[in-house]
């Protein structure tokens, strides 16, 4: 099954999509605020409000992240599971996260229990929206991850242990430093929204860096801002 492609539409609006994008790019790329990007913005001379900002995050975002995630190669078939805890409004919310074994966001789902119910629906999202089965899941020793997987993932191999699952722990880091500087998400919707588009942007801009040469690290970069500019229908200066 494959997905449709889609592109944004900037009809109605009164900035071009370079402005429009680049002020998506710095927002969901950096740690930046709705209103530092507006400051970033007026010192290139370009007036705008941080609402309008948020406005063109909330409707360009995920549009351009799920044509980042259509493009991508095959995922790997190794993958991380691990649930990280969220206090949203003084309640304890669990941000499910699942990356392969090269450190691709595969998919994250925010629910308010970390039972096996809450597994099984985290498992079937990943099958729904990656439409293979891994060969292999590697978690924690949470109990919630075996009952699921012997329901949904019968034959698929299973290893539980903390020190084999670092490279999901690692992905977390990302969203932690996002949490802080937006002081806490505003709600489980908020925090899905945001953190879905987020995971697929940020992580398309940075490569494993440490495992290339710094003229792979630039070419792989440069193939990157390419596909970039191709999703949201950037023209390029020549």
């Amino acid at each position: 099954m494959k997905t449709t492609p889609t592109t944004p539409s900037y009809k109605g609006f009164r900035f071009p999509p370079e402005i429009i994008n680049h002020a998506v790019w710095l927002y969901f790329r950096f740690s930046l605020s709705f209103r530092d990007v507006e400051e970033l913005l007026a010192q290139r001379g370009i007036v705008v409000t941080y609402e309008t900002v948020r406005q063109w995050c909330l409707q360009f975002g995920q549009v351009c992240a799920n044509e980042l995630r259509r493009r991508r190669p095959k995922t790997g078939d190794t993958w991380h599971l691990d649930e990280v805890c969220l206090k949203i409004n003084g309640k304890t919310h669990y941000l499910w996260r699942a990356v392969d074994q090269y450190g691709n966001v595969l998919d994250i789902l925010v629910q308010s229990r970390r039972n096996k119910n809450a597994a099984k629906k985290f498992f079937r999202k990943l099958l729904k929206r990656l439409h293979h089965v891994p060969r292999v899941i590697i978690t924690d020793k949470l109990k919630s991850y075996g009952a699921a997987k012997r329901e949904i993932l019968p034959g698929v191999e299973h290893r539980q242990h903390k020190g084999l699952n670092n490279r999901a722990e690692n992905s977390h880091q990302p969203t932690r430093l996002r949490e802080k500087k937006m002081r806490r998400f505003k709600s489980a919707k908020h925090a899905q929204r945001f953190l879905s588009a987020f995971g697929l942007i940020a992580g398309h801009f940075q490569p494993r860096r440490h495992c290339l040469s710094a003229e792979e690290y630039r070419a792989i970069l440069q193939t990157r801002f390419q596909i970039w500019n191709e999703v949201t229908e950037t023209k390029t200066a020549a």
